[in-house]
């Protein structure tokens, strides 16, 4: 007797996300299989991202689409568990607001977790404001192969492209680290209490995601402390493993050559759009004043 699929919720949780809440909605909705329940949690946003998420509702009223508020505390652990505690599925997906899900994503999910012996899964990421976006995909997938070998037992899931059983959620909910100093990596940290309560995490290149290359925004100082947090996780958890060092190894060694990659291209978007504004005014003969392009 075949069981049925696992019925999949996808988790958003957002503090103002309205440059990108959008596209990581409808992306997630345009799947081939659909998902049981999109869930964005709103932690308190300034702008306009529940306004974005209230018109997606009202423009497709029957999609499986939910806005929560969790307003009680700031920060991405509360307002992700918030989200998972009042997701319905067999499968929790667990994304960024930037993440924007492959159509085949949520079948994917389905097919890795038909396996009952899976209690958590991730994958790959491609860069989709980066260029070369299909060799970026591969690198990605490749490096995230070698680090799951380097970091032995202990296989870790990526935030923005995770999916959780829900019942290996319960038994991990009242553990996991609150972080209220927000110094952990906390898709790290639901990795680790996974491993020790003895539930099997799985890569599976499958099952992929696009996500914003917005991280190396960031100046040097910024994203070199963003880096030693899985040191500071490990650290909480009295890891002293080397092999578990490989990702900070890495995306410290790759930092200044991606810095330099994402610098062009958003000089060059900028660019883009002077251009195209430029042109739009001449084509309008002057009239009015040329908006300021960012």
């Amino acid at each position: 007797m075949t069981l049925p699929a696992p019925t999949v919720s996808i988790v958003i949780p957002a503090y103002d996300e309205e440059s990108t809440i959008r596209d990581c909605v409808a992306a997630a909705l345009a799947q081939t299989t659909p998902a049981h329940e999109i869930i964005v949690v709103d932690n308190r946003s300034h702008d306009r991202t529940a306004e974005i998420v209230e018109s997606l509702q009202a423009a497709a009223p029957d999609a499986p689409l939910r806005l929560l508020h969790q307003d009680a505390a700031q920060g991405l652990v509360p307002t992700r568990d918030f989200g998972l505690d009042h997701a319905r599925g067999d499968v929790l997906g667990r994304i960024d607001a930037d993440s924007v899900l492959e159509p085949t994503w949520v079948a994917e999910v389905q097919r890795i977790f038909s396996d009952p012996s899976v209690a958590a899964a991730t994958g790959p990421v491609t860069y989709y404001d980066m260029p070369l976006r299909r060799f970026g995909h591969r690198a990605d997938d490749r490096i995230r192969r070698a680090v799951r070998t380097l970091a032995d037992d202990y296989q870790f899931l990526f935030g923005s492209n995770m999916a959780v059983r829900a019942s290996a959620w319960r038994d991990i909910r009242d553990v996991v680290c609150r972080d209220e100093a927000d110094e952990f990596h906390e898709d790290i940290d639901l990795s680790i209490h996974l491993y020790e309560r003895g539930h099997r995490v799985v890569y599976d290149s499958k099952m992929v995601t696009g996500m914003s290359a917005r991280r190396l925004d960031d100046n040097p100082r910024q994203y070199y402390q963003y880096v030693w947090r899985w040191e500071r996780t490990y650290a909480a958890h009295a890891l002293r493993n080397p092999g578990l060092r490989a990702p900070m190894v890495v995306f410290s060694a790759i930092y200044p050559l991606l810095k330099g990659v994402r610098d062009v291209t958003v000089r060059t978007e900028q660019l883009r759009r002077m251009t195209q504004a430029l042109t739009e005014a001449a084509a309008a003969g002057g009239a009015g004043r040329l908006r300021r392009v960012r």
